[in-house]
């Protein structure tokens, strides 16, 4: 691995354990109600496209793809938009997310046979079909939609890539 290379994903790394913990630190001091301030996968899919910024070659395909979930994640919950709209809000977001990563391979940062677009498309269709069929635990969707959410994931996310950053 060139030093370079080494370098920015230790800085991801490091950033995305910053927002970690600040997101947890504002969960816990302001716990802001998920019914009026649904952001909880926005704000996550956010904080991984800032860590992206330091280097596009790891996390943008995930940023992309939970970002525009975000969106359309708020949008639902807020009650913007109808709810028998909200599949088709969901898969218009996969859709421009899918555009977002063609145009990242075509420039370069996405190279061919990367699985991790389709491991979360079957993830999130996962979560739907468990939210549909009521099996998920009664904290889940308040979970989802606060801060906790960003706060562990990218903690979490952080100290993963900073495992494998450090590794020669």
């Amino acid at each position: 691995m060139r030093a370079t290379s080494r370098t920015n994903n230790l800085r991801q790394a490091y950033v995305l354990i910053l927002l970690g913990v600040v997101f947890l630190i504002l969960a816990w001091l302001l716990h802001p109600s998920t019914r009026d301030y649904p952001i909880g996968v926005l704000v996550f899919g956010v904080g991984m496209l800032i860590a992206a910024i330091l280097n596009p070659y790891r996390l943008v395909l995930a940023s992309l793809l939970v970002t525009f979930l975000g969106i359309a994640t708020f949008l639902t919950f807020k009650q913007l938009i109808p709810g028998n709209q909200i599949l088709t809000y969901h898969i218009l977001a996969i859709g421009l997310a899918l555009l977002g990563i063609a145009l990242m391979a075509r420039r370069g940062y996405v190279r061919a046979g990367a699985v991790t677009p389709g491991l979360l498309v079957v993830g999130v269709g996962i979560i739907e079909y468990l939210l549909a069929a009521g099996y998920t635990p009664p904290g889940f969707i308040p979970f989802m939609l606060s801060l906790w959410l960003p706060g562990v994931g990218l903690l979490v996310l952080g100290l993963i890539y900073l495992a494998t950053s450090s590794r020669t």
